[in-house]
């Protein structure tokens, strides 16, 4: 008897970096692990999009675009599949169409094969113009509906009748697909319904149509997952290779191997050669810190459905900004921000509304500070939730973002907004002094913004952890890193002295030092720290942008900087009316809690 064909997408390359080290990978490391892995035989790739766009101009110092080429270069006849957020496409915020036009149109110039979008909310309105624009650049296009397991205790969505349903409004909607995707990114969805779902589905779309299933190890039951929509009619699903599988990725292509042998299913790779494949990938990430919560399965998941993918991207950041301590209490936190938020899946960009409000209700108190993206999407401007969120919410939301509650189309609401698309993000990029107006910059600046045009000046920091190598031993000529403190103006710096390295405040700088004083002509004085009122930080993060200079008149409330933590940009505001007296960061720097920022007399 024949076996039956199982398509295999390897998602080593995307997905396994997102959900196993927070999607910050070099390129150069792994792309001889890409040429080895199409030696296996392995033809389907996830090569880019999600959070591995903007990572890597975030953490990289890389341009996406560039890898993407260069993926395509190291796998030419492979399907290179990309991963895309409907409406929001590769950004955390919603676009305007222009955008998502553009979206599909950069990414088949870059080699892109298919593109897999999927609305978080599963609100199909914001999978139809997306998904015409994905067919009308020559891709192929991959639908999803997106599921997890509701924290137990919940009820009203995400079963097999739900799903069933969103299938139906995808059939009956004006845009054309080649295969569809159940993707449930917390690994969180029981065997028992995604066996009845994809069953429902095979028999509502027929023979022919390619169902596939993407699951994470995350609450350890991935395989059993996997198996269930075998049985029930799936003919592809997601697996990864080591080191970037099992834990908060997929499993291994391996393990599902070893799972289905003497079954009627046939993955149709050499195990063999999946193994060497596997083995020069690892030769390229040994040097990679693992995160430890990444290689392992955690079983309070299913109480709070976090997915792989956001997993490791938090508590990366988390380690960025020294509150990794915070993990516990934020992840036990996120079961009622799921509970009480309208029931979208635990996926970017929801899975990271969901713990970013958590955050927010451990370091501010609960709901005292409603996240910009949680409070929208409960509110309707990222489109419909499942079940309606909890009223107390909403009034909370509206009252503290001053925004009402829409039932609006997010893209019609998006295409009026002066703040986004092409036109607006041009405007950016000249203001910032780019002269490079192409149309990769151009999307660049839209999706990624500030962060974004700062990448293009050539001003970014990079965030790639790699385990540290042993020290030297000391030497009369090397005699390792200074570290002190420095009080100027009344304030303290934290500087680090590194042959010609200086990190003040986590900014690195060049330095040297010399005999005498040198003339500097036309040089500004520095603003000294009086007896003012001083604005000090809530928590760390990262300086965005200065919305004041020294001397300017400011009204209370009214916006002094941008800080950017958690891939939430908050706005400092001025607790009273007067005049900047002082100004003691800058754009790009790293702050600390409670640090002083702005002094106002």
């Amino acid at each position: 008897m024949a076996k039956k064909p199982i398509d295999v997408m390897c998602t080593a390359f995307r997905d396994g970096f997102q959900s196993v080290v927070g999607a910050r990978a070099f390129t150069k490391d792994f792309i001889p692990a890409v040429k080895a892995s199409c030696d296996a035989g392995i033809n389907h790739f996830e090569s880019g999009g999600g959070a591995r766009f903007q990572s890597l101009f975030l953490y990289c110092g890389e341009n996406a675009f560039d890898m993407m080429d260069q993926f395509r270069e190291a796998a030419p006849e492979a399907n290179l599949q990309t991963l895309a957020r409907g409406i929001n496409v590769v950004g955390l915020d919603s676009q305007s169409s222009d955008v998502i036009d553009m979206h599909a149109k950069m990414f088949k110039k870059h080699g892109v094969t298919t593109i897999r979008n999927f609305d978080a909310l599963n609100d199909v309105n914001n999978l139809i113009y997306s998904g015409q624009c994905i067919k009308k650049h020559n891709l192929k296009h991959e639908i999803v509906v997106t599921m997890m397991a509701l924290p137990p205790g919940c009820e009203g969505a995400h079963d097999a009748n739900f799903y069933e349903g969103i299938v139906k409004q995808i059939i009956a909607a004006d845009v054309e697909f080649d295969t569809i995707c159940f993707k449930d990114a917390s690994g969180t969805c029981t065997p028992a319904v995604v066996y009845e779902t994809i069953k429902r589905a095979r028999k509502l779309l027929g023979p022919d149509m390619p169902i596939r299933m993407h699951t994470h190890e995350t609450a350890g039951t991935s395989v059993l997952v996997y198996k269930s929509a075998l049985d029930a009619g799936a003919n592809g699903i997601d697996l990864s290779m080591r080191p970037m599988s099992g834990g908060t990725g997929q499993p291994d292509i391996l393990t599902m191997w070893h799972a289905l042998r003497g079954t009627e299913y046939d993955l149709q790779l050499d195990p063999d050669k999946v193994r060497e494949a596997e083995a020069v990938f690892k030769d390229c990430m040994h040097e990679y810190f693992m995160p430890p919560e990444a290689t392992a399965v955690e079983p309070i998941i299913p109480w709070s459905p976090m997915p792989g993918g956001a997993l490791t991207a938090n508590t990366q950041m988390l380690r960025d900004n020294g509150l990794m301590d915070k993990y516990p209490e934020i992840i036990v936190k996120m079961k009622d921000t799921v509970s009480r938020g309208g029931f979208g899946t635990s996926v970017t960009p929801v899975s990271q509304f969901y713990f970013q409000q958590a955050f927010n209700n451990v370091m501010f108190g609960d709901w005292e500070k409603i996240a910009e993206g949680y409070g929208k999407m409960v509110l309707g401007y990222f489109g419909k939730t499942p079940v309606s969120p909890d009223p107390e919410i909403v009034k909370l939301a509206s009252e503290q973002l001053k925004l009402e509650p829409t039932t609006r189309d997010p893209r019609a609401i998006n295409d009026e907004d002066p703040t986004k698309g092409l036109a607006i993000a041009k405007t950016k990029l000249e203001e910032a002094g780019i002269t490079d107006l192409s149309e990769e910059n151009v999307f660049i600046a839209a999706t990624c913004a500030d962060k974004g045009i700062q990448f293009l000046q050539g001003k970014y920091t990079i965030g790639v952890r790699k385990n540290e190598a042993a020290a030297p031993a000391a030497t009369a000529s090397a005699e390792g890193p200074v570290a002190m403190t420095v009080k100027l103006n009344g304030k303290d710096y934290n500087v680090t002295l590194e042959g010609e390295k200086a990190v003040v405040n986590g900014k690195s700088y060049d330095f040297g030092v010399s005999e005498g004083t040198v003339e500097q002509a036309g040089s500004a004085p520095v603003a000294a720290a009086g007896s003012g009122e001083m604005i000090k930080a809530q928590m760390p993060g990262n300086v965005i942008r200065l919305e004041v200079a020294v001397g300017d008149s400011v009204e209370e409330d009214q916006p002094l900087l941008v800080v950017e933590a958690m891939k939430m940009e908050t706005e400092i505001k001025s607790r009273a009316a007067g005049t900047v007296g002082s100004i003691l960061v800058d754009a790009g720097d790293k702050i600390v809690a409670g640090q002083d920022l702005i002094e106002i007399v």
